[in-house]
């Protein structure tokens, strides 16, 4: 499975990437009668995100961001423009515009950020947007997502499965050196070391990927082995906040 990174014009094969996509397509063609809803969760930096961009266009899904700010009104407003369709005067006309296109369509709804739908008390407006089409609705969002939603029986019920997204394993970081430190080779023991470092962050990893190729371009460097990185005064990003100055 790959993914369209963008800005670099490449594809890189990432676990989670496959995970998702799976997910999302045995939902969308899921035996009738059976619920329609599923969840993506993992913690921050996992590349959940990442992974739902490619779904998205493999899948011709709609796919929106929640915010922390939005209220009922920004994320039927936010839906209906991802739909390209004008929105209604009140909220359940604006309802009612997206459970028919998501109904007419057959093309399903990846909501990301989906924490913020419970914390603003909007998750049952996705429940509600369920209902009315029956089509295939995924969620996204941080590690404890399925246990926060199990207060919600009426959405926790509708479920048809949950996946974890995994840690960024040694082949991702392989992968996406291919993308971020373009140019450079970078040596099998750097790539242990980068791997460690970034403790299954897909983020920390590009990162991390980004700072060896600009050492190893700023030294002339085509391939960059470990003692290379240490010799130069490498650090690796890994998140850790820095230590007060006195």
């Amino acid at each position: 499975m790959t993914v369209d990174t963008g800005p670099v014009n490449t594809i890189a094969p990432l676990r989670n990437v496959a995970a998702f996509s799976e997910l999302v397509d045995r939902v969308v063609n899921r035996t009738w009668g059976l619920p329609g809803m599923a969840t993506f969760h993992g913690p921050s930096g996992y590349g959940k995100t990442f992974s739902a961009t490619y779904a998205a266009n493999r899948h011709r899904a709609y796919h929106i961001q929640v915010k922390s700010v939005w209220t009922k009104k920004s994320l039927c407003l936010a839906i209906l423009k991802e739909m390209a369709i004008a929105p209604g005067g009140t909220i359940p006309e604006m309802m009612d515009q997206i459970g028919e296109q998501l109904s007419l369509s057959n093309r399903p709804l990846i909501i990301d950020e989906a924490d913020h739908l419970l914390s603003k008390g909007m998750i049952e407006v996705v429940r509600d947007i369920y209902e009315s089409s029956q089509a295939a609705l995924v969620l996204i969002g941080e590690e404890m997502l399925p246990t926060k939603l199990k207060k919600y029986e009426r959405v926790h019920g509708r479920m048809l499965d949950w996946v974890a997204a995994q840690p960024a394993s040694a082949q991702d970081a392989k992968q996406l050196s291919r993308i971020y430190c373009r140019g450079v080779e970078v040596a099998d023991d750097l790539m242990i070391a980068l791997h460690e470092a970034s403790a299954g962050s897909v983020r920390r990893v590009c990162v991390n990927l980004d700072r060896v190729k600009e050492l190893a371009q700023t030294n002339s460097l085509s391939t960059i082995t470990l003692a290379d990185w240490q010799r130069l005064g490498g650090e690796f990003f890994t998140g850790k906040p820095p230590a007060g100055r006195h």
